[in-house]
């Protein structure tokens, strides 16, 4: 056993120690924050510098969040717009709409004439507008619904009618026409959605039951954070428009970015009929952004124009209870009382310029100048080459695409395809040449062979067999070739070379590539249209756009003398618009919300501009390219005629398509108003006989490029007639040798997958010999490809002045 063990207790835990004792192993509270952290100032300053930061961040954020709350909730804002729109024919919108306003407005016994009401009660200005129902192909009303959503609503209510409906079938709560205008409207992006339910029972079991069958048959159709509200009762649409007024609205980034009027009245004011313009006067709230005089404003439908002057006038409906207490004898002095006109200055008014005006005598130059003199003297006493005989017009980047044919031909067949150069000489601004292409192929061995089977097939001078044929013979044998391969045609670009012309010069305009996706193409060097001379071209667009947008920002921000602000009830008067399309505005008024949109710097201007686009599912028909078609991108409607092709990404290059392809995206490319991406596309087309548009295309804006290459392709095609291995005499691609010759730089290619080149013509009828880098079956098809570039066409009018 172990001795005896006395209890040791530790020192600074018995219960008779002093304080001084006690305290002996606690740390000072100034050197408490430095344990285990290091000494550095730099650290302590960096985790200050974080905390600030973030703090000044949170408090940004919470800036931002109130000033948006008070902005679109306070006296001085602009009133709410809230569209209804109907999900099945049953919908009595009438109805809901005039339960809307009494709610909203003082008088609880009356209608109000004007959809738009100030309620004290809920410290909020609304307006309410209904759209449409009818026929999505048909119904011309489609395309105001559309205005209503993209450039109006602040609130998008979808009604939905549970009258006709029973506990065990909700099938036609949404009938056809709400299906596809839900997928229209998803697809150019919805803003703050929800969801009334209306002729609910009065049993409130019942009730409570079929408006959870509703909402779990509606959810899938709407974003996730849309809500269901009854509709039917005085109470049910107090808590709506309670909820209503709290609820942070969310709008398109673009409508958000351009000040922009929702016009309740419509003038004009002509001073002289014989001119055919006149002065339109829009009535109504500022909203989004501040309005300067000197800038150009956009009529939906119309055009773009500039302001004579611009009235605040005092506000018919005013928020203050007071006020609205005499505003019913008074009425009409408020209406009409000016407080401020704004009167443009002409040197800072910018400029209405549409088109550009180019001069034709721009690129002449009639007579070399002393520098280029000079050049060619040097050149002449230093002994340089001569240069090889082109085509007269031929520029340096376009005799890349010529081949020196001396190592190939002897002197008399190079002299000849010389001559017919010359002969078939066209005009410079329509000349395209072909592609110098390479006659080495990839495999050395496979080009060896080539050249060992040269001289093993027949002899190069024999005759074909159809050279004494006439012409009605060849013709009937050719067509009936073209007709047994006619069921085997994989590819549509194929077209035919005519006989009773030239290919030269019905293909002038077209040459080869040896890669589509790797050779290249110059596109300020080719010939353009005429067309291209009245557009606008920018050098770097996304660095425009930061400025435009950043020097409206400023705008927005500074205090200045020109600009009207946000909420306030303006007068723009809209000088030179011609005086039927303002008749016909004023007529319209009462039905479509007329809308003017304050333009951003350049966007006036004509440019080339580039859609992603998709041919809609609900539209049958074909779209063919430049095919005329009523774009409304964003906030602006106007007439293009767009060509269609490949949207490929890896290559700077696109190939043109005669026909939107269903199911697929498309790059569309028309001549239009410059309007800074990105902005949703609806596309409408008018059918003939018809004059009510139908929904065709949906898509965004891409880009502003007008020097994108896109290439309409052809094949030519030819067949076999003799074949010795690797080579074949081909006929019926051409007609005569001298077609042979111009085209004899292109590479041709075998639907079986070979890949050859020209070698000469024979006989007189456009037979030609080719080589080819494998064995050559009797059955194949030759083909050759030839490209040139494509253009958007112009319209014929611009914008669809109301139709």
């Amino acid at each position: 056993m172990g001795g005896s063990r006395v209890q040791v207790n530790k020192p600074h835990k018995t219960r008779f120690s002093s304080k001084s004792s006690r305290n002996l192993h606690r740390t000072s509270l100034q050197d408490k924050g430095r344990i285990g952290k290091s000494e550095s100032n730099h650290v302590k300053g960096a985790k200050a510098a974080r905390l600030q930061r973030g703090k000044m961040l949170r408090e940004q954020k919470r800036e931002a969040v109130l000033k948006e709350k008070r902005a679109s909730g306070g006296s001085n804002s602009p009133p709410r717009v809230i569209v209804l729109f109907p999900l099945s024919a049953s919908v009595d919108l009438n109805s809901l709409g005039e339960d809307v306003l009494k709610l909203l407005s003082a008088d609880d016994s009356g209608v109000t004439s004007s959809s738009t009401v100030a309620s004290s009660e809920y410290k909020l200005r609304a307006t309410v507008l209904k759209a449409p129902h009818g026929d999505l192909l048909t119904c011309m009303e489609m395309a105001k619904a559309l205005e209503f959503i993209a450039c109006v609503a602040d609130l998008m209510a979808f009604v939905a009618s549970a009258n006709s409906q029973s506990e065990e079938n909700l099938s036609n709560i949404i009938d056809s026409f709400g299906t596809q205008c839900l997928s229209v409207l998803r697809s150019i992006g919805l803003p703050s959605t929800t969801v009334l339910i209306r002729d609910l029972p009065s049993d409130v079991k019942k009730k409570n039951k079929l408006e959870k069958m509703c909402e779990s048959q509606l959810k899938s159709e709407f974003p996730k954070d849309c809500k269901f509200y009854p509709a039917d009762t005085r109470d049910e649409l107090h808590k709506f428009m309670f909820l209503f007024k709290a609820q942070r609205l969310t709008v398109p980034h673009w409508r958000s970015e351009r000040p922009y009027v929702v016009a309740q009245k419509v003038g004009m004011l002509v001073d002289d009929e014989s001119s055919g313009k006149c002065t339109l006067l829009l009535s109504g709230h500022l909203r989004a952004r501040k309005l300067s005089v000197n800038q150009l404003v956009h009529v939906s439908g119309v055009g773009d124009f500039q302001l004579s002057k611009v009235e605040v006038l005092k506000d018919p409906f005013p928020l203050n209870e007071r006020k609205k207490q005499n505003s019913m004898e008074v009425d009409d002095l408020h209406d009409e009382e000016v407080l401020r006109s704004l009167l443009p200055d002409p040197l800072k008014q910018e400029p209405l310029v549409a088109e550009n005006t180019p001069d034709p005598l721009a690129g002449e130059q009639n007579w070399p100048t002393e520098e280029e003199m000079a050049e060619a003297d040097r050149n002449q006493k230093e002994g340089k080459p001569k240069k090889r005989n082109l085509p007269r017009g031929t520029s340096e980047y376009q005799a890349a695409w010529i081949v020196d044919e001396s190592d190939e031909e002897d002197s008399g067949n190079g002299d000849s395809a010389d001559d017919g150069m010359e002969e078939d000489h066209y005009s410079n601004q329509n000349q395209d040449h072909f592609s110098n292409q390479n006659q080495d192929f990839e495999d050395d061995k496979v080009t060896l062979n080539l050249r060992d089977t040269d001289n093993e097939t027949h002899n190069d001078s024999e005759m074909m067999d159809d050279e004494n044929l006439t012409r009605d013979q060849y013709e009937d044998q050719m067509k009936k070739i073209k007709e047994e391969h006619a069921e085997h045609e994989e590819f549509p670009d194929e077209v035919e070379t005519p006989i009773d012309q030239p290919a030269r010069k019905r293909f002038a305009k077209y040459r080869g590539l040896k890669s589509f996706r790797t050779s290249s193409w110059d596109p300020n060097v080719e010939s353009l249209p005429q067309d291209y001379a009245r557009i606008f071209a920018f050098d770097n667009v996304a660095r425009t756009q930061k400025l435009v947008l950043k020097e409206a920002l400023k705008m927005e921000e500074e205090s200045r003398d020109d600009c009207v602000p946000t909420g306030s009830y303006v007068r723009l008067h809209i000088k030179e618009v011609p005086l039927v399309a303002a008749s016909k505005l004023s007529s319209l008024v009462s039905t479509k919300p007329i809308i003017g949109f304050g333009l951003l710097q350049h966007e006036s201007k004509m440019s080339v501009l580039h859609f992603s686009v998709k041919k809609y599912d609900g539209y049958e028909d074909p779209i063919k390219s430049k095919e005329e078609l009523m774009f409304h991108v964003g906030f602006r409607q106007f007439i293009a005629r767009p060509v269609f092709s490949t949207d490929n990404i890896r290559s700077d290059k696109h190939k043109m398509e005669r026909f939107l392809r269903p199911g697929y995206f498309s790059l569309a490319s028309v001549y239009g108003p410059i309007s800074f991406p990105s902005l949703p596309l609806v596309a409408l087309k008018i059918s003939e006989g018809s004059d009510a548009p139908a929904v065709a295309v949906l898509g965004s804006l891409k880009s502003i490029e007008p020097n994108k290459i896109i290439l309409k392709k052809i094949i030519l095609t030819g067949y076999p007639q003799r074949v010795s291995k690797m080579k074949a005499s081909v006929r019926y691609m051409f007609h005569n040798p001298e077609d042979v010759r111009w085209f004899k730089p292109v590479e041709v290619w075998s639907k079986c997958g070979r890949r050859g080149r020209v070698k000469e013509p024979v006989g007189t009828h456009g037979a030609m010999k080719c080589v080819f880098n494998g064995v050559v079956q009797q059955h194949d098809v030759v083909c050759m490809n030839l490209y040139k570039r494509a253009y958007p066409k112009w319209p014929e009018r611009m914008y669809p002045q109301l139709l």
